[in-house]
């Protein structure tokens, strides 16, 4: 028999097999995340009519005279490359670039994909819809989240609830102009009165409540008018800050906490005290010094901390070892609710000043707080990290969890299972599971991955198959032909 009719028919069935290869890719040309693949070609054994002689003194080297036996399908490889993210406007979507998949669970078994389509279940669990895969990565408790542990099921339940917690720390950041001009004067004129002017040691309140201006005469050759605020001759008008302050119970309370710089410069030194409260009387109060407790929201809390220093160095950093006195960056708010208002223990705040600087320029200090309000999760939204955040009726946005990622060292050398997933295999290595930035990949939120597969690419592969096909069919009826020949000799 002929073994051109057997070349040809081996020609034939890997063409089948490669147009099955294209059918495939442009079947999933719509597909999230589908990788596409192709079909390699290589010859198969040859039969060897003539051996391959080595050159001789006489005679030049002979090469061998074989006769190949056909082709067969060298590999079917896998083509990794990214395909281009698609906006969906999805909160849970999420597209993958780079080399890694996500990581699902279905039961017992892990599995892999770069299908980002997921949703969260009845139960606030994060899957694949479409086959209800958990995915994989890290859970916070309370904001905090560990990747150097296990991955788990990701579990955020609508209406999770965050508790009251009490505010335990107040620190300062920015700056303090180391410009200020001083206060050397103050005047005002009380309602139905002559000008006062205020002693230089007395300072003096002025609560806005009724038509009163008092007078600041400056360091710096200026004059001010203000309605409002305390003020103290030899020291600068007080920078204002607010810190909002939560009890045990969740209750908000705003504390307003001044800074002033002191007339002597020597030592760069800054007062901090609470501000005085309550609505005057007369049109003004005289204050020898400033308020060591205060009583704020209609007589429902006190608030006491004592009257502090700040210190700073003539490069404008925090000394904190040269101060003069014995205060430090940091001092103690005491916070407590009026009895029949709530619990009425006492609650410690410590405020830090650490972060703060003393330069010449613009003012920006600012405080902020831990502890927050009881509140119910609203939403959810995940950033270009994978971490999954929550954002909660009380203002609060935390960190609920944080989606894994693995990579392989052979991405193609995973075996597809369907549904989009692929499973380990002997070559593909084994799965290292980090985080998005530990791995050097992205993920774009609200979009999804498109299929890789290149239309034209898939078009010009299906002309090149068909032609490959009709030429091993031609060679089978060519051979039919002879044989036919061959046997009509014999008529």
């Amino acid at each position: 028999m002929m073994r051109s009719l057997y070349a040809g028919v081996s020609g034939i069935k890997i063409h089948q097999t490669r147009m099955d290869v294209i059918g495939n890719n442009i079947a999933n040309i719509n597909t999230v995340g589908f990788k596409s693949s192709r079909a390699t070609f290589a010859d198969v054994l040859s039969q060897t009519q003539v051996g391959a002689s080595a050159p001789s003194d006489n005679r030049g080297g002979i090469s061998p005279r074989q006769i190949g036996l056909g082709a067969a399908v060298a590999s079917i490889d896998l083509l990794t490359a990214d395909g281009s993210p698609q906006a969906t406007g999805k909160n849970t979507d999420v597209a993958l670039s780079g080399n890694a998949l996500f990581v699902l669970k279905n039961g017992g078994q892990q599995v892999y994909t770069r299908d980002g389509a997921f949703e969260f279940d009845a139960e606030g669990n994060y899957v694949l819809p479409g086959s209800g895969f958990k995915v994989q990565g890290w859970n916070g408790v309370d904001g905090v989240i560990t990747t150097n542990a296990l991955t788990e099921d990701i579990n955020v339940r609508a209406g999770k609830t965050m508790p009251a917690n009490a505010t335990k720390n107040i620190d300062y950041n920015g700056n303090l102009n180391a410009s200020d001009p001083i206060i050397t004067g103050i005047s005002y004129i009380p309602r139905g009165g002559a000008a006062t002017d205020v002693p230089a040691d007395q300072g003096i309140y002025i609560d806005g409540s009724k038509n009163t201006m008092a007078t600041l005469t400056l360091s710096d050759g200026t004059t001010r008018r203000v309605t409002s605020g305390y003020y103290q001759v030899g020291y600068s008008i007080p920078v204002t800050t607010v810190a909002n302050v939560y009890d045990a119970e969740g209750g908000e309370h705003s504390v307003t906490i001044l800074l002033d710089r002191n007339k002597d410069a020597t030592n760069n030194q800054w007062r901090v005290y609470l501000s005085p409260t309550g609505k005057l009387e007369d049109t003004a109060q005289n204050i020898t010094a400033p308020p060591t407790s205060v009583t704020i929201e209609d007589g429902a809390t006190t608030l006491s901390m004592d009257l502090s220093y700040v210190y700073f160095n003539s490069d404008g950093s925090m000394n904190m070892t040269d101060a003069p006195k014995t205060e430090t960056a940091t001092t103690t708010l005491t916070f407590t609710p009026t009895e029949g208002v709530g619990a009425t223990t006492p609650q410690q705040v410590t405020v830090n000043f650490g972060g703060l600087t003393q330069y010449t320029g613009n003012t920006s200090a600012y405080p902020t707080t831990d502890g927050n309000a009881y509140g119910i999760l609203q939403s959810i939204s995940i950033d270009t990290s994978g971490v999954i955040k929550g954002s909660y009726t009380n203002g609060v946005i935390q960190d609920e969890a944080q989606i894994a990622v693995a990579q392989f060292v052979n991405f193609s050398g995973l075996t597809k299972v369907g549904t989009s997933t692929y499973q380990e295999s002997n070559n593909s290595g084994a799965a290292n599971i980090k985080t998005v930035d530990a791995l050097g990949v992205s993920i774009t939120p609200s979009a999804l991955e498109m299929s890789n597969v290149d239309l034209a690419n898939e078009f010009a592969d299906m002309i090149v198959t068909q032609r490959g096909f009709q030429s091993n069919s031609k060679i089978m009826t060519v051979g039919d032909e002879m044989l036919e020949t061959l046997i009509n000799m014999k008529r």
